[in-house]
């Protein structure tokens, strides 16, 4: 819970405490005479039919669930629309990250990591004959990003989304720059030119 909705909660209950013995006879006369007078009107009827008759619907009842219960032609069929989750792909699933991007450090860095993976991807390609750690560094003969580029990927591959500072709740501070915040296109053309020198 966030710090406005504490306040919000501390404010309601300090307002109910206040408004509670004030309120009292208002209370009464409006919510706890009329259900007393409801349940007394209950147990009025209640006491008025016989209990053979209670008894008689409560098997009544019983033979009733028993019945459709056992019986499948006595159901109700219901038209049940089966949901289905519609599978993204990979671009597609990027493609909506990167849509969201403006909306915090989280999507930001869900960019990052799709790329870096990609990037990870690419050189595992390169180099057939070794297994490459996901945790090596992004480096191999011929990929030669800018220092921006390298450390964009890295930290996408490399690290979280924890690792950066969330300023979104605070609309006073303007947002800070991050590694995450470079231009994710240039990012993708680098991605593009890799994949036409292979």
């Amino acid at each position: 819970m966030n710090r406005r909705g504490i306040f919000a909660l501390v404010g309601v209950f300090l307002v109910s405490a206040l408004l509670a013995f004030p309120a009292r006879g208002f209370v009464n006369q409006l919510v706890l005479v009329p259900i007393s007078y409801l349940l007394w009107l209950l147990k009025l009827f209640y006491l008025s039919v016989d209990q053979a008759l209670w008894w008689i619907g409560v098997v009544l009842v019983v033979l009733l669930i028993l019945g459709t219960s056992l019986l499948p032609e006595f159901k109700q069929k219901r038209n049940l629309i089966e949901y289905k989750r519609q599978e993204r792909g990979n671009v597609e699933s990027l493609a909506r990250a990167i849509q969201k991007s403006d909306r915090g450090i989280y999507f930001k860095w869900l960019v990052a990591n799709r790329l870096g993976k990609l990037a990870h991807q690419m050189l595992t390609q390169r180099e057939p004959g070794k297994p490459r750690s996901v945790f090596s560094p992004l480096q191999a003969d011929g990929w030669n990003p800018t220092g921006e580029i390298q450390n964009y990927l890295e930290k996408g591959l490399h690290g979280t989304f924890a690792d950066f500072p969330n300023t979104n709740w605070n609309y006073f501070l303007p947002p800070q720059k991050t590694q995450l915040d470079h231009d994710v296109n240039e990012v993708v053309e680098f991605l593009e030119s890799k994949m036409e020198n292979k």
